[in-house]
């Protein structure tokens, strides 16, 4: 039985280079049994490479892995799985075709007579490692059908079923809605008190504050230091992440408001969002909350044109929009970066030059043909432009981080020249720089005279740079608040259908004809 201080797994002086990059520098990190230790840092910091190392998929230049007191040496991601550590990665490792109970035993099928799959013991052996969990999901469901939480589940209980008490989860809640999430943190607790080891790596500092006891900071592949969660703050954590203060990081500027350029009047949409109306205005940043299924993206899909209405009227600078289309909105200067950037905003097998180009491709190109010197000059600005970290721009899109493709989504609008731009949520599975840099993009490009709406579920993002906030609940617009008077008791009690008084969600705009 461990003794909860001394750890199942230590790593010595980690150190790994690759072509021009020193990702690990003599790294220092351990994990004891019943505990949950948080791993963070910016992209580049050597996060995944130490997960690599420790998951047997990498080995160090320098440094040692100590296993339960022994030294050890991974060669290939099997003997790190036969020695208890399982890695739940960001992309799921499971075979949809295939059913809960299959996936669990994965390799490891039990045999009855014959060499046939005893299915009864499959059954059970599924069960039962559900069950640790207390998680209820029939053995018998194929893997397709599950939500992502449950897929999480599955993936957690098979490695339970193979006995590992070392569990490494690689940002096991990037894809899971805000009740999911909930749901995982429940479960990630109840392994702690079952004693097995959590790595848990995140990009989301309240998520490590809900369950982590000790958090561990990287940066450019060097250890800052490691904390007790209880001791500590976000505000420390993060600091220590990029070397400079939460405040420097998230400084509201000042732009100047101009006239209206984007007016909703009473749009509905039914069993999505009714009777909405809001008025946006040039170099204003107005935000929108809501909690999930509050009908905020449904909104934005039907501003753009995706999807259709069945009642209200759009107008673009002083002109009804009428037949929304995604064509007519970009050809009146409207551009959308979607909530999931690597199925809606990219082409994820292309160029970073190419997705930039892709939005502007028309008015780049003459008689038909494509201009692809024009192309290149208007990608490399703005590449130049949003400091896009690539190795060039012929590299696909694909390898980027998430941060750097957000950049590519927001600046293949930008080289359209968009007079309003709706972000919906624009930093979402981002680490903490690259949400800094995202916000002071959106500042800069307010400052500019472009008309933000920025879609968001998290509170902080929402206060830090609106100018106005919106907030829905089931489909309608229940609050709405100043910069100044905006507080999260305030937001969450409208998003929540608790506010406590009626609004104009017109109030700095004119009022629609038949108010």
């Amino acid at each position: 039985m461990n003794d909860g201080i001394t750890p199942v797994l230590q790593m010595i002086g980690l150190s790994k280079s690759f072509p021009g990059v020193q990702a690990l520098d003599a790294v220092d990190f351990d994990v004891r049994a019943g505990e949950i230790h948080a791993l963070v840092g910016e992209n580049g910091a050597g996060k995944s490479t130490l997960i690599k190392i420790l998951g047997g998929a990498l080995q160090p230049d320098q440094g040692e892995i100590v296993l339960r007191g022994e030294k050890t040496v991974f060669h290939n991601p099997r003997e790190a799985l036969d020695t208890g550590i399982a890695t739940i990665n960001q992309e799921l490792m499971l075979i949809p075709q295939l059913s809960v109970a299959e996936n669990i035993l994965l390799g490891r099928l039990p045999q009855g007579q014959f060499g046939r799959v005893d299915w009864d013991s499959l059954q059970d052996h599924a069960r039962e490692a559900l069950s640790t969990l207390g998680v209820k999901l029939d053995p018998d469901t194929l893997v397709e059908s599950l939500s992502v939480a449950q897929q999480q589940a599955t993936e957690i209980a098979r490695a339970l079923s193979r006995q590992a008490d070392i569990i490494i989860m690689d940002e096991p809640t990037s894809a899971l809605a805000e009740q999911e999430v909930d749901h995982l943190l429940e479960t990630v607790s109840k392994l702690r008190e079952q004693d097995k080891a959590v790595i848990f790596i995140t990009h989301k500092l309240d998520e490590v504050f809900r369950v982590a006891d000790r958090i561990t900071v990287l940066r450019d592949g060097q250890k800052i230091g490691t904390l007790v969660a209880s001791d500590t703050s976000p505000a420390e954590v993060v600091t220590m992440m990029v070397g400079r203060s939460v405040d420097s990081l998230f400084a509201k500027e000042e732009s100047e408001i101009g006239e209206p350029v984007l007016e909703v009047r009473n749009l509905t949409r039914k069993g999505a969002f009714y009777d909405v109306s809001l008025t946006l205005h040039r170099g204003e940043i107005l935000g929108l909350a809501g909690l999930i299924g509050a009908g905020r993206t449904d909104l934005v899909r039907a501003l753009f044109g995706v999807d259709t209405l069945d009642s209200g009227e759009l107008w673009v600078n002083g002109k009804r929009v009428e037949r929304l289309t995604p064509e007519r909105l970009i050809e009146a200067g409207v551009g959308l970066a979607p909530e999931d950037r690597k199925r809606d905003g990219l082409v994820l097998g292309m160029t970073v030059s190419d997705n930039l180009a892709l939005v502007a491709l028309r008015s780049l190109t003459r008689w038909g043909l494509r201009n692809r010197a024009r192309e290149q000059k208007v990608a490399t600005e703005q590449f130049s432009d949003l400091s896009i970290q690539a190795p060039s721009l012929a590299t696909e899109v694909m390898t980027l981080s998430g941060g750097n493709q957000q950049k590519v989504v927001i600046g293949k609008w930008l080289a359209n020249q968009p007079r309003i731009l709706v972000l919906d949520e624009p930093t979402r599975g981002i680490d903490i720089g690259a949400k800094a840099e995202v916000h002071a993009i959106m500042q800069r490009l307010a400052k500019g005279g472009v008309a933000i709406l920025l879609v968001s579920s998290e509170l902080i993002e929402i206060m830090n740079v609106s100018d106005r906030i919106l907030v829905m609940y089931e489909g309608r617009v229940t609050g709405e608040f100043t910069h100044g008077e905006a507080t999260e008791e305030k937001i969450m009690a409208s998003a929540t259908g608790h506010a406590p008084v009626a609004f104009s969600a017109q109030r700095d705009g004119k009022q629609g004809e038949d108010d």
